[in-house]
């Protein structure tokens, strides 16, 4: 939906470190020509780091905003999903993936999401980014630079939701076509996804599952009908509408505490 727009919306992160027992971190972010507010990170100085002993670690880390103000997205300049894309709307479903359970490590993180180059962190109302965005530029690096897979069982890593079955229907396979080759790449454009969770032949209603920074935005529902609905009863007449579709997990996550 905004190609092109990341290096207007989005600062450019340098992050730098070289592990010895006496080093300090620090990040310093720039928007344009003028440099936003940073400081060193004294909390990331640990005997760990001690591994890392004369290494120099470089990285560079884009930020860029979404249509949901508690959801940013972030670029490390490395693959982060090979294939797919991985949704975590809690702590317990992050278990299965070291980058995702650091991030939710950081206070008033609320979601995570992988897409293809980018992470998508959702916070919580009561705190700001420019607490947390130096936690989650140490994380990303720690992750990066420590080797670590990105899932512990590869078997769960990447939904396949979009990919066509022998036995669906010619309906089916046109609604799943659209998804994957022109709605799924608008969507992550803005940080999220979207999730195929079924079509009724009789009501004409596609069932869909929002992701990431999709998932409890404001404009969604938006997205959702005006968007994505009527492009697939634009190309599928057989759509007759979409809706979306909350696993106990999503309504998990919207509760309070």
């Amino acid at each position: 939906m905004r190609h092109g727009a990341r290096h207007a919306s989005s600062c450019l992160l340098f992050a730098s470190s070289t592990s010895t027992p006496s080093t300090s971190q620090s990040y310093q972010a720039f928007s344009g020509f003028l440099p936003l507010k940073s400081s060193p990170i004294a909390s990331l100085q640990s005997s760990k780091w001690g591994q890392f002993a004369g290494q120099k670690r470089t990285m560079f880390i884009q930020t860029q905003s979404t249509p949901n103000p508690s959801s940013v997205m972030f670029y490390p300049g490395k693959t982060v999903m090979e294939v797919g894309s991985a949704d975590f709307p809690n702590a317990r479903s992050a278990m299965n993936s070291p980058l995702a359970k650091a991030l939710y490590g950081i206070d008033g993180i609320t979601r995570v999401f992988f897409g293809s180059d980018f992470v998508t962190v959702t916070k919580s109302d009561d705190v700001s980014w420019d607490i947390l965005k130096p936690e989650i530029f140490a994380a990303i690096m720690d992750f990066y630079s420590s080797g670590k897979p990105l899932f512990l069982d590869s078997n769960t890593s990447a939904s396949m939701d979009t990919a066509i079955l022998e036995d669906d229907s010619e309906t089916v396979a046109m609604i799943k076509e659209l998804l994957e080759t022109r709605i799924r790449p608008a969507v992550q454009d803005d940080g999220g996804d979207i999730e195929y969770r079924g079509f009724d032949p009789d009501t004409g209603i596609v069932k869909l599952r929002m992701q990431g920074a999709c998932s409890g935005c404001p404009s969604s529902s938006v997205t959702l009908k005006s968007g994505i609905e009527n492009m697939l009863m634009h190309y599928v007449p057989e759509v007759k509408g979409v809706e979306q579709e909350l696993d106990d997990i999503d309504e998990e996550a919207t509760l309070p505490g």
